[in-house]
C-alpha cells in the first residue's frame, strides 16, 4: 500500500518540485494543497502518512498547520517536515518546538528530502 504525503506550499513551482522529488520514491503518493486552508480541509478527507509544509503562506501559515496537527488527537501522530526559505536558527527551533520532526531549508537538496521522507515513513 502506498504512503500518502500531503505537500503544502503556495508556490505551484515549489509544489511541483517537491512532488516530482517525492514521486521518485517507490510507494509514495502525493496530494497537493496550495495553502494552509486547503491543507486543513484535506486532512479529514484522506489518511496521510506525512505532511510537508512551507511556512510563509497567506491566511494559514505552516507553523499554524504544525500547531493544529500536533494539538489534534486525530492527526497528532502524522510526521511533519517543514520546507522553508526561513533559515534562521530561531525559525528552525520554533518549527521543531511546535512538533515538526525535520526542517529543510530552500532551495532544498532533492536527495535530502528523499532521505528524510524515507526515514520518517520507513520506506526504501
Amino acid at each position: 500500500m502506498k504512503k500518502k504525503v500531503l505537500v503544502v506550499d503556495d508556490s505551484a513551482t515549489m509544489r511541483s518540485l517537491l512532488v516530482s522529488t517525492l514521486e521518485e520514491i517507490d510507494g509514495i503518493e502525493t496530494v497537493q494543497a496550495s495553502n494552509g486552508f486547503e491543507a486543513l480541509k484535506a486532512l479529514p478527507m484522506q489518511s496521510f502518512d506525512l505532511v510537508l509544509t512551507d511556512i510563509n503562506m497567506p491566511e494559514i501559515n505552516g507553523l499554524e498547520i504544525v500547531h493544529f496537527i500536533k494539538n489534534n488527537e486525530t492527526y497528532r501522530n502524522i510526521p511533519l517536515v517543514i520546507v522553508s526559505t526561513e533559515h534562521g536558527q530561531a525559525d528552525i527551533q520554533k518549527g521543531l518546538a511546535l512538533g515538526a520532526q525535520k526542517y529543510i531549508t530552500k532551495p532544498f537538496d532533492p536527495e535530502q528530502v528523499k532521505r528524510t521522507v524515507k526515514e520518517l515513513l520507513n520506506v526504501k
